[in-house]
């Protein structure tokens, strides 16, 4: 009996430990994201900071040709502009800390911009992403699939195209053909003025016009704000949309290049079907890894979006504020989608870590 004994205490729990590291490798992982987003938003509010006071306070950049040299030396002292600027920015880190990032020149708190705000920019990023989605990965397996062939080089015009082409360009270009000579679609705004009274009209409204469309029960005005994001949509999708086409091919070739791949083209299975069962599911991986920075890309992108389709967002705002010289609101704003980038990207990379057991420290 001894001869069958079980193995030394010592060896049985190796997959255990291996386990428990892998585990522990994860948390680790996890937590260090988490502690670097401090320091990650340190450093985005404090350049939006010494950015915003390189051209002097913001009251004379706003107000300088309005008021006299009096009235506005009194609103600078006021405004506490008048003081070293290292107390102005250690007055400036603690406020944001406080979760207040300034108030307009109008008297609005900052973060009640983005509460009224805030929901369409992030209806139309949410759009945004189902084009790029629903255009970048087919046909970046597509692209994969045939290879080095005309349809190939084609697609890789198109991702190039798609990612070069100014976000305000392309707009402009589909208002001109579905608005101007088509006349299929509207060319500006979230919703038809009668759509927007009976979606105001909506308890608590959420400001994601699609959400409050549904929750009025009526159906034409779904269609109505659907009418209405398309074009922006597709305008600000098609950014992201190229890069997903080329970073989905890549990597759906790098695996088809994989032994198992070749093992399953030798059973005589068709390319076609290699990648769309076999290739795109590691593909799609890098793409969750990179939405963060598409994340940020889309919020830049939406500036000019809003902008030529009169997208009542965060965007069309910003604009208007920088249009004001109201740099107070600016710097705010900015500051603010800072630490929504920021903290995006720790929540996709704690999701990639998840999926792909590779991603760790």
């Amino acid at each position: 009996m001894a001869d069958t004994a079980t193995a030394p205490p010592a060896a049985l729990p190796a997959a255990a430990r291996k386990g428990a590291r892998g585990g522990t490798t994860l948390w680790r992982y996890v937590l260090i994201r988490f502690l670097l987003i401090f320091p990650t938003i340190f450093i985005l509010v404090t350049t939006v900071f010494l950015m915003m006071r390189v051209t002097g306070d913001p009251i004379t950049a706003a107000l300088g040709g309005q008021l006299s040299p009096a009235q506005l030396a009194e609103r600078i002292e006021a405004a506490g502009y008048n003081r070293p600027l290292i107390v102005q920015y250690l007055e400036y880190l603690g406020a944001i800390a406080r979760g207040d990032f300034g108030t307009t020149i109008d008297g609005q708190p900052v973060t009640g911009v983005l509460l009224r705000y805030g929901g369409a920019t992030l209806e139309l990023a949410f759009y945004a992403l189902i084009v790029a989605f629903l255009v970048g990965i087919p046909l970046g397996m597509l692209a994969a699939a045939i290879r080095d062939r005309w349809g190939d080089a084609v697609l890789r015009v198109f991702a190039i195209l798609c990612y070069a082409t100014p976000v305000f360009f392309a707009g402009l270009l589909l208002k001109l053909v579905f608005s101007v000579w088509l006349g299929v679609l509207p060319s500006s705004g979230r919703a038809s003025p009668r759509v927007e009274l009976m979606i105001g009209r909506v308890d608590n409204p959420t400001g994601i016009y699609t959400i409050d469309a549904i929750r009025t029960g009526n159906p034409a005005y779904l269609v109505d704000v659907l009418e209405h994001a398309i074009m922006p949509g597709v305008a600000l999708g098609l950014l992201t949309a190229g890069v997903f086409l080329r970073l989905v091919r890549t990597n759906v070739i790098g695996t088809l290049a994989m032994p198992y791949i070749d093992a399953a083209r030798s059973r005589g299975i068709s390319e076609f079907r290699l990648v769309r069962t076999h290739a795109y599911k590691p593909a799609l991986i890098p793409i969750i890894t990179v939405i963060g920075l598409q994340i940020a890309l889309l919020l830049g992108g939406a500036v000019l979006t809003e902008t030529t389709f009169e997208w009542m967002g965060l965007g069309y705002q910003l604009s208007e504020y920088l249009k004001a010289r109201d740099f107070v609101a600016v710097q705010g704003i900015v500051a603010l989608l800072a630490v929504i980038v920021a903290l995006t990207n720790f929540i996709v990379d704690i999701i990639a870590a998840f999926i792909d057991p590779r991603v760790r420290y």
